[in-house]
């Protein structure tokens, strides 16, 4: 860990390389964290856990290697900081993947193969309804962009969530998915305006889930 304690409004970063990091600060806001961006090693200093955005995960990674943070982030998931990556923040957190760009690089740290951009490109970008372990008040609606899935994960990895039968042909997919402190989706809860999995994070900052 960083050193700091969860507070009632822990600092929680979000890796501004890239992505939809606004998004991502505004519902950290709305469920009680006090949310800071990281573009440099020293702004992750005081932090109680991180969020790895949406994104191109390719790009994401060559920004983290060229401005020295890829070592500091490894070594901060390797510590038990609480990360929560969603769809190329998913990438990101992957011990595997699958049809990267030649040479990309993972932060890792989760036991797990994801398929990069498996569900499509842009066009094939869809929403759907999920049931999602751990949060309650019911299925949790779900936005896929040029999103990745999970092909396997290990034996200490839970599985939070598959996309249904419903979605384009592809029943059974594992879109959700977390390993001690490391959370990760599929999927964007934060354009949705669903605060849940967001609040699911934080309670894993303060210890509570």
């Amino acid at each position: 860990m960083t050193g700091a304690s969860p507070a009632t409004r822990p600092r929680i970063g979000v890796l501004a390389l890239q992505g939809d990091v606004r998004e991502h600060m505004r519902v950290l806001r709305e469920v009680g964290a006090d949310p800071a961006e990281v573009k440099r090693t020293d702004e992750l200093a005081g932090l109680s856990g991180l969020v790895l955005p949406g994104g191109e995960s390719s790009t994401m990674a060559h920004l983290a290697l060229t401005s020295g943070l890829l070592e500091p982030l490894r070594d901060l998931v390797r510590s038990g900081l609480p990360v929560y990556g969603s769809c190329a923040g998913m990438i990101l957190l992957a011990d595997r993947i699958l049809d990267g760009r030649p040479g990309q690089q993972t932060i890792g740290g989760i036991d797990m193969t994801v398929r990069r951009n498996a569900f499509g490109r842009q066009v094939d970008s869809f929403e759907t309804d999920l049931e999602f372990e751990g949060l309650t008040g019911g299925v949790v609606h779900a936005v896929f962009i040029r999103a990745p899935w999970v092909e396997e994960v290990g034996a200490s990895v839970r599985v939070l969530a598959t996309a249904p039968p419903e979605g384009p042909d592809h029943a059974d997919r594992i879109v959700g998915v977390q390993q001690g402190n490391l959370l990760a989706t599929s999927f964007h809860p934060e354009l949705t305006g669903d605060v849940r999995v967001h609040a699911y994070f934080v309670d894993m900052v303060k210890g509570q889930a």
